[in-house]
C-alpha cells in the first residue's frame, strides 16, 4: 500500500480549469470514503431505533418495518433516476446539491410527529442518500485503470464503516438524547461535508459528460443491461447478497431487545463495530480484483455468506455465535460488492454512473425484499425462520456462481461473456 509503484496518486486535467491539474491523493480518496460513509449511514440509522420510533409515534409492528422498506424504495428510485445524472452533469455540483437536499430530508425526519411525515421523510432520505454512488463513480473515474480496484475498495470501505457505525452511533445517541438527535446530528455533518466537497472536488470528472438527454440517459441504462451479460450477472449477485445482508440487519434488533437479552440501543448498535471487519474485506477484494482474481474472490465470499447463517441461528442462546456470524456475513457481502462494482465500472468508464446506478437498483431491491420479508417472518415464525430465509438467499447466490463460474470472467479484460 506504501509502494511508490502502487501509489494512489494521479493527475488528470481538470476540464473546468485552464490547464490546472487535480491530484487524486490518498487524502482525497479518504475524503471520498468519509463522505460516502456519512451519506449511506442515513439509510441505516433507523434500524436500532425501530422499536423506539414505533412507541413514540404509536406505529404498529408492520408499519415500523415499513420504515426500513420505504427508505430502501426511495434509495432504489434514486439509483435509477438520480445517479445516472453523474454521466450528464458536473459531478461536483450534483454531489453538493444532493447533500444539501439530504439535509432538508433529515430535518423533516427529525421533526416528524406523525407516522406519515416520518415515512415520507425516510423515503426522501433514501432517495437522496444515493449521492454515495455518485461519489463512488466519481472516484472510479479519477483512478488509473491499473489501480481502480484499490480505489473502489478504499472508498467502499468507507461505505462499509458508515453502514456499520450508523447502528452504533444511532444507538448511543438515542440512549443519550433520543432518536431525533440522530437525524439532527446527521443533518449538521452532511451540511459540513457539502461545503468541504465543494471546495476540494474538481469541477469536472476525467471523462467528458455524455451528450445524451435525460430521457435517453435513462433508456441507455436499460440498454446496457440488455447488452452486457456481466452486468446482469453481477446485478443478480448484488440482489442476493444484499437480501441476505438486510435479512440480518433489519431484524436482529428484535430478538436482542427481548428475553433473555433485553439489550439497549447502544448495545444493539455496537454490533456494527463487530461487523467493521467488512471494511478489511473491501480493501482486500479491491486488490484481488486488480490482480484478476474476481471469480475466485466471489466464490469464496459466497460460500462464507452461506456458512454465516449457521452460527447466526444460535443467536438466542449465544451472543458469541452472533458475533461470529456477523463477521462472516459482513466480510462476504463486502468482498462480493467491491468485486461487482470494480468489474462493471470497467465495462464502460464513460457510462460509470449509469452502470453503478443500475447495478445498485438491484442492491436496493434485495435490501427492501430482505427487510420486509425478515420483519414479517419474525412476527409469525421467529428467529429460526429468519435465519432460514437468509441462508436461502445466500445459497441461491452460491448456486448462481457455481452455475456460471466457467463462463464468468476473472477480469473485465478477459471477458466477453
Amino acid at each position: 500500500m506504501t509502494d511508490n509503484s502502487e501509489a494512489l496518486t494521479r493527475r488528470t486535467e481538470a476540464r473546468g480549469g485552464e490547464g490546472s491539474a487535480f491530484v487524486l491523493s490518498r487524502g482525497v480518496v479518504v475524503l471520498f470514503a468519509v463522505a460516502c460513509g456519512a451519506a449511506v449511514a442515513n439509510v441505516y440509522f433507523s434500524q436500532p431505533l425501530l422499536v423506539t420510533m414505533g412507541h413514540d409515534l404509536a406505529m404498529s409492528p408492520a408499519l415500523v418495518g415499513s420504515v426500513v422498506t420505504l427508505t430502501q424504495v426511495g434509495y432504489g428510485l434514486g439509483l435509477f433516476f438520480l445517479v445516472p445524472l453523474g454521466d450528464l452533469a458536473d459531478r461536483r455540483r450534483l454531489v453538493v446539491a444532493q447533500l444539501l437536499l439530504l439535509v432538508g430530508a433529515l430535518a423533516v425526519v427529525a421533526a416528524a410527529h406523525t407516522a406519515a411525515v416520518l415515512l415520507a421523510g425516510m423515503a426522501a432520505v433514501g432517495l437522496l442518500a444515493v449521492v454515495t454512488q455518485t461519489l463512488v463513480a466519481f472516484a472510479a473515474s479519477l483512478a488509473p485503470a491499473a489501480g481502480r480496484g484499490r480505489v473502489v475498495g478504499l472508498v467502499t470501505s468507507g461505505v462499509v464503516v458508515g453502514i456499520l457505525l450508523a447502528r452504533t452511533a444511532s444507538g448511543v445517541m438515542a440512549d443519550l438524547a433520543g432518536w431525533r438527535s440522530v437525524y439532527v446530528a446527521s443533518a449538521s455533518l452532511t451540511a459540513l461535508l457539502a461545503l468541504v466537497l465543494y471546495r476540494v472536488l474538481p469541477r469536472h470528472s476525467a471523462a467528458p459528460p455524455t451528450t445524451l438527454r435525460y430521457g435517453q440517459l435513462l433508456r441507455s441504462t436499460i440498454t446496457l443491461f440488455a447488452r452486457e451479460r456481466l452486468l446482469r450477472l453481477r446485478a443478480l449477485f448484488g440482489l442476493l447478497i444484499f437480501a441476505a445482508f438486510s435479512t440480518l440487519w433489519s431484524s436482529v434488533a428484535l430478538p436482542l431487545s427481548e428475553a433473555p437479552y433485553f439489550l439497549s440501543h447502544s448495545a444493539i448498535g455496537a454490533l456494527g463495530l463487530i461487523g467493521a471487519v467488512g471494511a478489511l474485506a473491501a480493501t482486500v477484494a479491491g486488490r484481488l480484483n486488480d490482480r484478476g482474481l474476481s471469480r475466485h474472490t466471489t466464490g469464496i465470499a459466497l460460500a462464507l455468506l452461506a456458512v454465516s447463517w449457521l452460527p447466526l441461528a444460535f443467536t438466542r442462546s449465544s451472543l458469541w455465535a452472533l458475533v461470529v456470524g456477523v463477521i462472516l456475513l459482513d466480510l462476504a457481502v463486502q468482498a462480493v460488492h467491491v468485486t461487482n462494482q470494480t468489474l462493471i465500472y470497467a465495462l464502460h468508464p464513460d457510462a460509470g454512473s449509469r452502470l453503478i446506478g443500475g447495478y445498485m437498483v438491484f442492491y436496493s431491491i434485495g435490501s427492501a425484499t430482505g427487510a420486509i420479508a425478515a420483519t414479517s417472518l419474525y412476527t409469525v415464525a421467529g428467529w429460526g425462520a429468519v435465519c432460514a430465509l437468509g441462508a436461502t438467499f445466500s445459497s441461491l447466490g452460491l448456486a448462481l456462481w457455481a452455475f456460471t463460474r466457467h463462463s464468468a470472467p476473472d477480469s473485465v479484460a478477459s471477458q466477453d461473456a
